[in-house]
């Protein structure tokens, strides 16, 4: 069933997702990149699991590497790597539950960073309070 979704699209795939295809496209392993990069591996692996993004430097050596471009790994248009053979097919359902599942990572890591802000001034006035 082709459900006219390309599946490295802003609306099928992270960051991450495209960052992994485009690496194993170009038959390389999570070690193999990361080590071409100058990065720790669990550094690629955060990136792949959209757990943080690379800066500009890494972001553009990255695709120089697997011969994408920079907009593609971004937000999937552009110039990246095709979509694997086999592709499951995608409901109307499925989609949308996709779509909420992502929404409610980007919502989570958002939330994650403003307890960490929080975190860091309750720190800040608590050492305050301690050197009165």
């Amino acid at each position: 069933m082709d459900d006219g979704l390309d599946w490295y699209s802003a609306e099928a795939a992270t960051f991450g997702d495209r960052v992994a295809g485009a690496r194993e496209q170009a038959g390389m392993t999570q070690k193999q990149l990361a080590k071409r990069l100058g990065i720790r591996l669990a550094t690629l692996r955060d990136w792949e699991e959209d757990l943080s993004e690379p800066r500009a430097n890494r972001l553009s050596m990255m695709a120089g590497i697997l011969n994408v471009s920079m907009m593609w790994l971004m937000t999937g248009e552009g110039e990246g790597v095709s979509a694997p053979d086999e592709v499951l097919p995608m409901n109307d359902s499925m989609r949308d539950l996709l779509i909420e599942v992502r929404d409610l990572r980007a919502d989570l890591l958002k939330r994650a960073e403003q307890v960490g802000r929080l975190e860091k001034r309750l720190r800040g006035a608590m050492a305050g309070t301690t050197d009165a």
